[in-house]
């Protein structure tokens, strides 16, 4: 099946899991790891596809863990739909630009990557002051302006879904676990409108063989993810932010060595 194997399809669904929920970018990692491997993804339409499609599976895995809080908080609905709008809106109406020109582009990777990593260290710090520990005692202008972020996010690969929605709730107010709990489960909405769109646009030029790939990529996706997001909330409670900071920039650096000579 064309350029991508299934130990590679594997592989990206495995890196997809592990750093969709956190705030280090889930698409630089795998901008940079689509070059590792050799495989052209500026130039492939179906990488590209592939690419968003196996978020599928991070999407599951929210879905898994926090179902039950979905089904029983209508106030939690509210909060998340104050904030899917602005991204909806934003993600409709630049999509071209996103998948044609700006998905997969190395120089704002890793320009995105290290800028982020910078204000989030500050956000960070805000964090040691922050009164709310749920996203219910937010205002709904507050979480709307949560979703601008995770809007502009979807507009420059590098800056992070997750980082920027968390970034977004430490700035407005959340405490750590708070804001990175409100970025899971904004996932939801968001990941599934991105993921379907995408597929509904793309699935009838998927390639022979393209949707055992994309299956292969969705399974290890989930797999990852659910371990991902406990551990991620342990840790951040002990640790907050920062490593993820010093992680990106540093990735940033690496990135750029070898990619943009």
């Amino acid at each position: 099946m064309g350029p991508m194997s299934l130990w590679e399809a594997l592989l990206l669904g495995v890196v997809e899991g592990l750093t969709e929920f956190l705030p280090v970018s889930s698409t630089g990692h795998l901008t940079l790891l689509f070059h590792l491997l050799g495989l052209p993804i500026q130039e492939d339409p179906f990488l590209k596809t592939f690419l968003i499609a196996i978020q599928l599976g991070a999407i599951l895995a929210i879905l898994l863990l926090y179902g039950r809080r979905f089904a029983v908080d209508r106030a939690l609905w509210l909060r998340i739909g104050a904030a899917f709008l602005p991204t909806a809106a934003m993600g409709f109406l630049l999509y071209p630009l996103i998948k044609g020109k700006i998905l997969g582009n190395d120089g704002i990777v890793v320009f995105f990557l290290f800028s982020v990593g910078l204000v989030l260290l500050l956000a960070d710090r805000l964090a040691e002051r922050a009164r709310h520990g749920d996203v219910l005692e937010l205002p709904l202008a507050r979480v709307a302006l949560i979703g601008l972020f995770q809007g502009l996010a979807a507009l420059f690969p590098g800056t992070s879904r997750s980082g920027a929605t968390i970034l977004g709730g430490l700035l407005l107010g959340l405490r750590r676990k708070a804001a990175a709990e409100f970025s899971f489960l904004l996932a939801l909405p968001t990941m599934l409108a991105a993921v379907g769109y995408d597929l509904l646009k793309s699935a009838p030029a998927v390639p022979e063989g393209g949707w055992n790939l994309l299956g292969m990529g969705f399974l290890a996706a989930l797999v990852t993810a659910l371990l991902t997001v406990r551990w991620m909330l342990s840790f951040v409670e002990r640790h907050g932010f920062r490593p993820f900071a010093y992680y990106r920039m540093a990735l940033a650096l690496v990135y750029a060595y070898f990619f943009l000579r």
